[in-house]
């Protein structure tokens, strides 16, 4: 096996969501830390390796791949003893990827980055009452996505698991969910709470996100 480098930030949602999978396979990796805000992403060193210059970025022993999906799906494939995280079958893993296109598409870039790009880089203060209605809209489809299963995709974890806690664990303070209007997604989130390393995977990071939106936002209008 060669030799495994992580690179992101603590409070980027796709990045805890590589470190999650990398736990869940046990495997061993050097975390490199890239301050986005800062723009050591935008390095020539960086921008050789990832054009797109974005994290998280995995390099296994020199080759290189962005995109928190195809970094996941791909250390499964790689490295992952059974294919429970990211079935072999053709539904149960159509099933996976369509929830993961969901976090992509409509938790993260929706809900998550549509609201930090304003705040994090043109400094605006107030976000629009709109953004914050979405996040609940978007809690509406988990919860039906759950229906009776533990898990986003049945009955055990998988990397859409992982996908979405990131970032819906990195809302929850803009958008509190209240278990008796959402009783399965809160399950769902308190199961995942209780995965190993948890707090230090998922947990700790989606506090510092929250902690930035609370201290950049002001207003919700």
């Amino acid at each position: 096996m060669g030799k495994l480098v992580l690179y992101g930030v603590e409070a980027s949602p796709p990045v805890r969501a590589c470190k999650m999978t990398l736990n869940a396979l046990g495997l061993q990796y050097e975390y490199k830390l890239v301050n986005i805000l800062a723009g050591d992403q935008l390095s020539k060193e960086f921008t050789l390796k990832n054009p797109q210059h974005t994290v998280p970025m995995l390099e296994d022993d020199g080759k290189c791949i962005w995109d928190s999906h195809a970094i996941m799906a791909y250390l499964v494939r790689k490295y992952g003893k059974d294919d429970s995280l990211y079935p072999k079958d053709y539904y149960k893993r159509a099933v996976v990827d369509q929830r993961l296109h969901f976090e992509s598409g409509v938790v993260f870039q929706g809900c998550i980055r549509n609201i930090a790009a304003p705040i994090f880089y043109r400094n605006e203060s107030e976000v629009p009452r709109y953004m914050i209605d979405g996040i609940f809209d978007m809690y509406d489809f988990l919860e039906a996505f759950l229906g009776n299963q533990d898990y986003l995709c049945g009955s055990t974890l998988t990397l859409a698991d992982f996908s979405c806690i990131s970032s819906v664990a990195s809302l929850l303070g803009l958008a509190p969910i209240e278990s008796k209007r959402y009783p399965k997604l809160s399950a769902w989130i308190a199961r995942m709470e209780q995965l190993p390393d948890y707090q230090s995977n998922n947990g700790n990071g989606a506090q510092m996100l929250i902690d930035l939106f609370t201290a950049k936002i002001k207003k919700i209008v």
